[in-house]
């Protein structure tokens, strides 16, 4: 039972990631092409603030790769659970910090169309958004190797 409840709790984490990923992904690229429909010449200064929500489904790919590598068929249901527990970090913070990155990054791109100078000062608007999602895969690796631990 305990290794069901790990797979399901890994699956959800890189799932969540991904979902708020594509969501922030869709939103900065949409303004980009708005922005880049009026002067290609700026692709250049957008492109980084389009990519920004895409890694959060990166950080959830690295959390889901760990968990799978101190997962065990032998688990209990409570260490299924610690499992769980030691990914929701990085699947909280991955969909939510990707979804209003994706927000905040699109705001900037706006920007950017406006005034292209500003290109550098505002990549820290989304920047900062960016510091809790790694937050979120720092426990989350914290956590999960407690949870190997008990597996040992």
């Amino acid at each position: 039972m305990g290794y069901a409840i790990s797979l399901i709790g890994i699956a959800a984490c890189v799932l969540l990631c991904g979902v708020g990923s594509c969501i922030g992904l869709f939103k900065t690229s949409t303004a980009a092409a708005g922005v880049l429909g009026e002067d290609p010449k700026k692709f250049g200064k957008v492109m980084v603030l389009v990519l920004l929500p895409a890694t959060q489904g990166i950080y959830g790919f690295i959390i889901g790769i760990i968990a799978s590598g101190s997962i065990a068929q032998t688990m209990t249901t409570a260490m299924g659970w610690a499992m769980v527990g030691a990914v929701l970090p990085m699947a909280l913070s991955g969909l939510l910090s990707a979804y209003f990155q994706g927000k905040a990054a699109a705001n900037c791109i706006y920007a950017v169309g406006k005034q292209e100078s500003l290109s550098g000062k505002l990549i820290v608007y989304p920047g900062m958004i960016e510091f809790y999602a790694i937050l979120g895969l720092i426990i989350s690796i914290m956590l999960l190797g407690n949870v190997g631990g008990l597996i040992a």
